[in-house]
């Protein structure tokens, strides 16, 4: 690949930060500046931290780490400039400290683009740099953001948003998605994928796949008897997964098991068996796959079912979801 101008990553932080805000979307940077073989060489990504009063700044965890002085960026060319979020208390003293609302305003039209991990994009609200904007925040904080600061567009859904210059992301882990897509624009899709592969990621997410997954809450609930069939259902979509099925892979009468898979997860089996299906179809359409191919792969074939069913959940073709979000390898 030939020589690249350098694109400086700067991480705004403040005492009481999430670490994992930082630490994830950093990991992603450095993981290509390592895939474009520049390890001991002038990196692509140069990754900075910087907070309102510079030095050791401590995060929720006790770990601190070693910061620059947010005004010591004014005059400088900046690539990426992300603010990262925190739990309610240290959030609410960013959002009110005087260095921080002095220096944002002057720094974000510098940057080639600009945003926050998580909630730290109340402290960009607050200064109403994101009126008008469609953002992206922790789905925790979204009716707290929204409530908060009404001219804002907040996406309660998206893992992440990118409008225009502005790059939001949800929470924690959805910021390693974000910078992801932000090394595939920036270099290549393999280059990102190959971070990808070294971080050792189930999947590369779109932003538009929602932070609700129907599979992660029911696997949260430590005590539900169905954790393991819910995990040999995710891996054997294809497959008849109709009640009889599962309620003697379950060893329960077929009454029995959906009342009891219900109570479990709040949903019928079928209507979380298609959900699970729904969502696989989305990942796979994004990946460029034919639609008969991906009806097979999910269990909703023929492919006249899987459009019907995709169309009325969504509110838009299988087709067309694939265009307007294909991620290419």
């Amino acid at each position: 690949m030939q020589s690249l101008p350098m694109h400086r990553v700067v991480f705004i932080l403040y005492p009481g930060f999430e670490l994992l805000d930082m630490a994830g979307p950093a990991s992603v940077f450095n993981g290509a500046n390592r895939a474009l073989g520049q390890v001991g060489k002038a990196p692509f990504y140069q990754i900075s931290l910087a907070s309102p009063g510079g030095g050791e700044v401590a995060s929720s965890t006790g770990i601190s780490v070693q910061t620059a002085r947010l005004d010591e960026l004014r005059g400088q060319r900046l690539g990426t400039l992300l603010i990262v979020g925190a739990e309610s208390g240290p959030l609410q003293a960013a959002m009110a400290d005087p260095e921080l609302r002095a220096a944002l305003p002057g720094l974000t039209p510098e940057a080639e683009r600009f945003g926050s991990v998580c909630s730290g994009g109340m402290v960009l609200a607050g200064l109403g740099l994101l009126d008008g904007r469609r953002v992206a925040t922790h789905w925790d904080a979204c009716a707290r953001f929204q409530a908060h600061f009404p001219d804002v567009n907040v996406d309660p859904e998206a893992l992440y948003v990118t409008d225009g210059r502005l790059w939001t992301s949800a929470g924690v882990t959805t910021g390693i998605d974000m910078a992801l897509a932000m090394v595939a624009r920036d270099l290549d899709a393999g280059i990102a994928g190959e971070v990808a592969q070294r971080l050792v990621l189930y999947a590369r997410r779109p932003g538009h796949q929602s932070q609700f997954s129907p599979l992660l809450s029911a696997q949260a609930r430590g005590d539900s008897p169905f954790v393991a069939l819910i995990g040999w259902i995710q891996a054997n979509l294809h497959a008849p997964l109709d009640v009889p099925a599962l309620a003697d892979r379950a060893g329960l009468s077929e009454r029995s098991f959906h009342r009891k898979f219900t109570a479990a997860t709040g949903q019928t089996p079928a209507h979380f068996v298609e959900t699970l299906r729904l969502d696989a179809a989305r990942m796979l359409l994004s990946r460029g796959l034919p639609l008969k191919q991906v009806a097979t792969q999910v269990g909703l074939f023929p492919a006249a079912r899987f459009s019907r069913l995709f169309q009325k959940r969504f509110g838009l073709s299988p087709g067309t979801y694939r265009e307007m979000h294909r991620i290419e390898p």
